[in-house]
């Protein structure tokens, strides 16, 4: 009962941290809109724009995209091929998130994590920047976004395993 307690509040350690990125990085959302509106009426009313904001564009789209997979992979909103799936029992569904969370997407967050660090970190020690004219400095942060975003989606990995050891060991259906 006491490793139960234990897991469960690693569990929701975890998913605390997914659900905090979530919501703070919702707001580049409605920075992104913004940003592409000022674009668009710079583009239509005026005929011209800046490379700066279409680069803003793009960092806001990749931050976006990529710190909110943890968070997208705790609420399920990921996509899955649920032609089995959904037929399953819960005990059988945690057999598959296991399974797969193990042989897929823990691995997966590894190769990622781990080359798209010394990429990032190369990055940075050429303090790296936009390959335009009028771009915008600090290529880096959008490439160690690559690292933080996986990182992110591997803390909710291991809870999700959790969670299925969880069901699968206390025999929940």
């Amino acid at each position: 009962m006491k490793l139960v307690n234990q897991m469960k509040k690693v569990i929701d350690f975890l998913e605390l941290i997914n659900e905090k990125a979530g919501k703070l990085v919702s707001w580049a959302a409605i920075l992104l809109v913004i940003v592409i509106s000022i674009d668009v009426i710079l583009r239509y009313l005026f005929q011209f724009t800046y490379i700066w904001i279409v680069e803003i564009e793009i960092y806001l789209f990749g931050v976006l995209f990529l710190l909110a997979a943890g968070y997208t992979f705790k609420h399920g909103k990921h996509v899955r091929v649920d032609v089995f799936y959904t037929k399953l029992s819960k005990r059988g569904k945690a057999i598959i998130d296991l399974i797969g969370g193990l042989l897929f997407l823990l691995p997966w967050c590894y190769i990622v994590i781990s080359s798209s660090w010394k990429y990032a970190h190369s990055s940075f020690l050429i303090k790296e920047g936009s390959a335009q004219a009028g771009g915008l400095p600090a290529l880096y942060l959008l490439k160690f976004s690559v690292v933080l975003g996986f990182t992110l989606l591997l803390i909710q990995a291991l809870a999700s395993i959790l969670k299925a050891i969880d069901i699968i060991i206390n025999h929940r259906n």
